[in-house]
């Protein structure tokens, strides 16, 4: 019933941007907080970025904060993630959440990689 769906990953080298795309079907992004989260091989996933639906506040993890900006296109239902100045530390698989109370409604994830 809702899905979601990541693009915008690849390979870049460090320095560069990217920007990751999130399509949502089933439920509207302007309704949920979204977030992108970020998994590295052999590590715990992490909050990378989060848009709270109440104030739309935006919140960043200490180590993207001041290079990722998050942000909602409601008219096309997709939450984006700005990714600059990126490092080879943010070699990972990224992922689009959302949901109200906590994420349950997960995408299948888009890989990015930042070479050195």
């Amino acid at each position: 019933q809702v899905h979601l769906v990541e693009s915008g990953g690849g390979l870049v080298q460090a320095g560069g941007s990217l920007r990751l795309s999130c399509t949502a079907s089933g439920r509207t992004v302007s309704s949920n907080n979204m977030a992108w989260f970020r998994q590295a091989p052999g590590q715990e996933r992490e909050l990378v970025a989060e848009t709270i639906r109440w104030n739309g506040e935006s919140t960043y993890a200490n180590s993207v904060k001041g290079r990722f900006t998050i942000s909602r296109d409601n008219a096309k239902n997709t939450v984006n993630l700005q990714m600059n100045a990126l490092k080879p530390e943010d070699t990972a698989v990224y992922y689009c959440a959302m949901g109200t109370a906590s994420y349950n409604i997960w995408g299948q994830g888009t890989q990015v990689t930042v070479s050195s």
